[in-house]
């Protein structure tokens, strides 16, 4: 007996002591690996339904947007219906206006030209062989206003031996003599200098003025010609020629007003010439 005692105590004895501390450490390790295994289970339980606790708030709050979108939608549908019905009042309104508007401008115009009517037939009814005398005397007293006014315009020889049209004293007699419509007309006041100035289809240069004798010394550029015409005199038709002119109707300068420095009058060329050629830009010959 007791031989079997101490073989067992031998047996016993015999285990090594890491055999048991291993056996401890496992069954710690299995317990932590529950207890986490448990927790990463809680955590993830929890945040689904955290999850789907977001999920059904953003629902609601789309379902409420859509639901209130809805009622605004309906609600602009009933206002537009009563904007159109409103509409179609106003239109149907201004169709009467405007058929009302026609109507009496249609009557309207029925009156006026009635009374047009009338108005006339009692001015013609009224027009006495008293106002057709006077409407006669005043037409007479224009023709004989006209017939002096072209009495005081005269005819002259020119310088070049040619017996001119009427001669302007005046820009009034000028502009009566454009009326006429016999030739052209250009009037002008040209300075002293060197540099010609434009007048019509011609240049003028002037050399010299003598006011108190009221003579002049100019120059002009016609045809790629200089041509000068010495110590004229105010009123005096100073002639020449260009090319496509007649010899009884050449061109013609009238000085009316000598100044200090410039004269001034007219150019008169025939309605029949063709336009000069342009002079040359050079300065006149002084």
């Amino acid at each position: 007996m007791s031989e079997f005692q101490d073989s067992n105590f031998q047996s016993n004895t015999a285990v090594p002591r890491w055999v048991g501390l291993a056996v401890a450490v496992l069954g710690g390790v299995s317990l932590i690996g529950v207890i986490l295994g448990w927790s990463a289970y809680s955590q993830s339980k929890s945040a689904e339904q955290s999850i789907q606790a977001t999920l059904k708030q953003q629902n609601d709050a789309l379902n409420q947007r859509l639901a209130k979108t809805d009622e605004q939608n309906q609600q602009l549908q009933s206002d537009l219906k009563v904007v159109t019905d409103k509409l179609n009042v106003t239109q149907e309104d201004l169709q009467k206006a405007r058929s009302q508007a026609k109507q009496s401008v249609a009557s309207y115009n029925k009156k006026l030209s009635g009374l047009e009517s009338n108005v006339n037939t009692q001015l013609a009814t009224k027009a006495s062989a008293e106002d057709l005398n006077k409407t006669n005397t005043d037409v007479t007293g224009v023709k004989n206003d006209l017939e002096d006014t072209k009495g005081k315009l005269e005819r002259a020889q020119g310088d070049m031996g040619v017996m001119s049209g009427l001669i302007a004293r005046n820009h009034d007699d000028v502009e009566e003599l454009k009326r006429k419509g016999d030739r052209n007309y250009y009037e002008f006041t040209v300075q002293k200098s060197k540099t010609a100035q434009h007048v019509g289809p011609v240049q003028i240069s002037l050399n010299k003025a003598d006011q108190k004798r009221s003579k002049y010394t100019m120059t002009v550029l016609a045809d790629d010609k200089s041509i000068e015409k010495k110590d004229k005199t105010a009123g005096e038709p100073v002639q020449f020629y260009v090319k496509g002119t007649a010899r009884y109707s050449p061109y013609e300068i009238v000085v009316f007003e000598v100044g200090k420095n410039q004269i001034t009058g007219y150019l008169s060329t025939p309605k029949s010439a063709g336009a000069a050629t342009a002079a040359s830009n050079a300065p006149a010959a002084q």
